[in-house]
């Protein structure tokens, strides 16, 4: 197993009381999975991603990866945030470059990584450009082609999409789906939209607040690319619905 959560808990001290963020949870990841962490604000999934990366000491059982206890965070993994975390007065190729500079590469190969990763995000024509020049997609874009660049084992994406809008975000959805066909890569994504879970997710995994525990997983055993409309696709978004004991009403988008 790759990674290898075992009855972890995590508690804080707050106004000398201690509040239980997560408890007893329990979760095994296979390599190059893609695992949506679901769930309403205050259920723990940010804190179990947090845990699994290395910023998070639990205060209560064990996490390792490829059979090495997580203790702190690993150079061999990247995290992708909701605010790109883009530096203002680099461009495109710049940004992308900056997790290559600690690795000794010669300048040539630095920019040659980064070209083939801004290639891959479609953002070529916008290499020289600056962050502000960009939409929030873009800029999410980058922060991705960023990441992939180092080559990392593992991605964890803290809801990259939360601040985009409604269609910039499903196409983000698409683009990371593509992305991770491609790489392969383990990921983990943080999110509290349903269909945003179906659509990416190997497994999605059901969190439920005070404290954080995993109520159920759920597999998506749909090919891709996802048809948000077939059949299939509702069966399962309906099947989280009930989960959280939760009907809709309409077709719309929804968010816990």
């Amino acid at each position: 197993m790759f990674i290898n959560i075992e009855d972890v808990s995590k508690n804080y001290i707050q106004n000398k009381k201690t509040f239980c963020a997560m408890e007893h949870v329990s979760l095994q990841i296979e390599e190059g999975e893609f695992i949506c962490l679901l769930g309403p604000s205050g259920c723990g999934k940010t804190t179990l991603l947090n845990s699994i990366a290395g910023f998070e000491k639990v205060s209560e059982g064990r996490i390792a990866i490829a059979g090495n206890e997580v203790t702190a965070p690993s150079t061999k993994n990247v995290t992708i945030f909701q605010n790109y975390g883009l530096l203002p007065w680099r461009t495109v190729q710049k940004n992308v470059e900056l997790g290559l500079e600690g690795k000794k590469l010669a300048k040539k190969e630095r920019r040659e990584i980064a070209a083939r990763y801004i290639s891959l995000v479609g953002l070529s024509e916008f290499s020289k450009s600056h962050p502000g020049q960009l939409s929030g997609g873009m800029q999410q874009r980058v922060a991705i082609a960023r990441a992939l660049a180092v080559d990392p084992e593992i991605i964890f994406m803290d809801e990259p999409f939360g601040a985009l809008d409604a269609l910039t975000r499903m196409k983000m959805q698409d683009e990371i789906s593509s992305i991770w066909q491609e790489q392969k890569k383990t990921i983990i994504f943080v999110t509290h939209d349903i269909d945003e879970a179906v659509f990416l997710a190997d497994r999605v995994v059901i969190m439920t607040p005070n404290p954080g525990k995993i109520k159920s997983i759920v597999p998506v055993p749909l090919a891709r690319k996802r048809d948000r409309t077939s059949e299939d696709f509702l069966k399962i978004r309906d099947r989280i619905f009930t989960e959280f004991e939760m009907k809709q009403k309409d077709n719309t988008e929804f968010y816990i």
